[in-house]
């Protein structure tokens, strides 16, 4: 059963671009990754879909109804909005139980589960966290009733790295008690921890649809080498290398590589080298590379 889907779903505003013809769906039990750089369009996505926008054009729906039409269907979904904003005079434990009455369940347990993995203190003024704290309220209120679909967007933002693998293993314990996951983020790694399928969304258009499983086995490494004496671009001729550029001086290059990163360190095995580094490239730079590769193709 697919339990998201979006049907040409459009959303402008004015003149200005929002998303144009979404066309995804996301199965039962599914961790699936909404992935685009800062602006593309991912959270005006997720609003429509849940009915806070109403779209200019195509449809969306959740379990199979419109949050429009059917606006109680939300209670089955937790959503975590990239931006969180709360009564500021509130605690943590008043604002939560406040939530928690939505949903006609007695949820205070599960609030205490939830604040021991999260690290949140629930005697805190809202006014009195920082940034982060905030999130992790907006993970606990978006779990609390324990939902079918778990909505988020940008949920790591403001988190540790501790706080991060904490939230990633809550998630995954969520999916495995049967739970569906629609993950939005600009960060690839994150998707790639978690996700068995992938959107790309850049510019309002959704671009590319993926199992992750062939995104990685299709996916691209910076490299960046630092040598006694100079480096020849002859050197480093293989099939998967792309935007090979001089660094600080001829005895450093960068580039990308598509391919098996062994026959990368078999080619570079000769090369008297001081310093390596490989390093996944940032999302936006796949975004790039990819979209200069059409370009010449096209």
């Amino acid at each position: 059963m697919n339990v998201i889907e979006m049907n040409r779903l459009t959303k402008h505003y004015g003149k200005s671009r929002g998303i144009a013809d979404i066309n995804l769906t996301v199965e039962e039990g599914e961790i699936f990754g909404f992935i685009g750089p800062n602006g593309a369009g991912k959270s005006t996505a997720i609003r429509t879909l849940l009915g806070l926008m109403r779209p200019t054009g195509g449809s969306a729906t959740i379990f199979g109804q419109s949050c429009l039409e059917h606006p109680d269907i939300r209670r089955e979904l937790g959503y975590l909005p990239s931006e969180v904003f709360y009564y500021d005079h509130m605690r943590v434990r008043e604002l939560l139980n406040y939530s928690a009455g939505f949903y006609k369940k007695d949820c205070a347990r599960r609030i205490r589960e939830l604040a021991d993995i999260m690290d949140l203190d629930l005697n805190k003024k809202i006014d009195d966290l920082s940034f982060g704290n905030k999130k992790k309220v907006g993970i606990v209120q978006g779990l609390l009733h324990e939902p079918k679909l778990i909505i988020l967007d940008e949920p790591t933002s403001g988190l540790d790295p501790l706080m991060q693998q904490r939230f990633f293993d809550l998630l995954a314990e969520e999916n495995r008690k049967g739970a569906t996951v629609f993950f939005s983020s600009h960060i690839l790694s994150e998707v790639q921890k978690m996700c068995s399928r992938v959107a790309f969304i850049k510019e309002g258009e959704l671009i590319k649809l993926e199992k992750m499983s062939d995104l990685q086995a299709d996916s691209y490494k910076r490299f960046t080498l630092e040598a006694a004496s100079a480096i020849r671009a002859e050197d480093l001729q293989i099939e998967g290398v792309s935007k090979l550029e001089n660094g600080q001086g001829a005895n450093s290059v960068t580039f990308m590589f598509k391919g098996d990163i062994n026959d990368m360190l078999r080619r570079i095995s000769g090369i008297e080298l001081r310093n390596i580094s490989i390093e996944e490239p940032d999302l936006e730079e796949i975004f790039l590379h990819y979209y200069a590769k059409e370009d010449r193709a096209g």
